[in-house]
């Protein structure tokens, strides 16, 4: 059944990407385990191997455009590639203690993850809409000429990095989030970080997945069937459909998810 239904769903989370940039993760982890019935350690290993293909071809077109800042995705990615390997080791030890309930613990990981995620994301799309001349305090841009900017960002990268290897979520929101407030990137170049550095994030991160033995390739590709033709008609479509209202509704609906992800029983 999934063979016909995963590709049709996933089709329109890739709308939904390409549309909005909400991160498919927070989307596609959380459908295959309410809807197919996936286990949650199952369904973050095969969605992190879905989404690295994503972020490679998008990444592969930014740096053909130079819409990028290389400087900013390699020292994060110094941070979140051992960062996201430290995650997937932590997964590594609660599945062969086997004292941990491991699909229990990611379920409300998952949960409070996208939770933190959408809420952030949710609070910036309110100040933007009904404070537009509200300012915030500006953080501390970060330096990587000094070797205290480079520190700061590495110890950035892996953290977040560690978030990503446990749960697939954020590879790109949360990142874009520290992107904006520490190194003040423009729009143009903003999107291509986001995606490259996520790429060489996921790829590494996917690796450590496979090495868990919890990657199911019969979801795995029908998510790509589905999600990259998705994403592509999403992108086109963006231009004229009104961000605002589409993100407001998809965020009310991961607020549920995580919500419900958390709560599990």
């Amino acid at each position: 059944m999934h063979y016909l239904l995963l590709p049709f769903l996933s089709f329109f989370v890739g709308i939904i990407v390409g549309l909005t940039g909400i991160g498919g993760a927070s989307l596609i982890t959380p459908m295959l385990i309410f809807v197919f019935q996936v286990p949650p350690s199952i369904a973050v290993s095969s969605d992190v191997v879905a989404a690295t293909l994503m972020k490679i071809v998008g990444s592969v077109k930014h740096w053909e455009q130079k819409t990028l800042d290389t400087e900013v995705v390699k020292w994060l990615a110094f941070g979140s590639v051992p960062g996201s390997l430290f995650g997937v080791g932590i997964l590594h030890f609660l599945k062969r203690t086997g004292e941990y309930n491991l699909d229990s613990i990611l379920l409300r990981l998952l949960g409070m993850m996208i939770l933190l995620v959408t809420a952030l994301a949710l609070v910036q799309l309110l100040l933007l809409t009904f404070l537009p001349k509200f300012n915030l305090p500006e953080l501390p841009k970060l330096d990587l000429e000094t070797n205290f900017g480079r520190f700061l960002t590495i110890t950035l990268g892996a953290i977040l990095g560690c978030l990503v290897g446990l749960t697939s979520v954020s590879s790109g929101s949360m990142f874009a989030l520290v992107l904006i407030a520490f190194f003040r990137l423009d729009a143009r170049k903003l999107v291509g970080t986001d995606i490259s550095h996520a790429a060489i994030l996921l790829l590494f991160t996917a690796l450590g997945h496979l090495s868990l033995g919890t990657v199911d390739w019969s979801l795995v590709l029908p998510i790509w069937l589905g999600s990259v033709p998705g994403v592509l008609l999403g992108a086109k479509v963006c231009q004229i459909a009104p961000q605002r209202p589409l993100r407001f509704i998809i965020y009310a609906i991961l607020m549920m998810v995580s919500w419900k992800l958390v709560h599990q029983v």
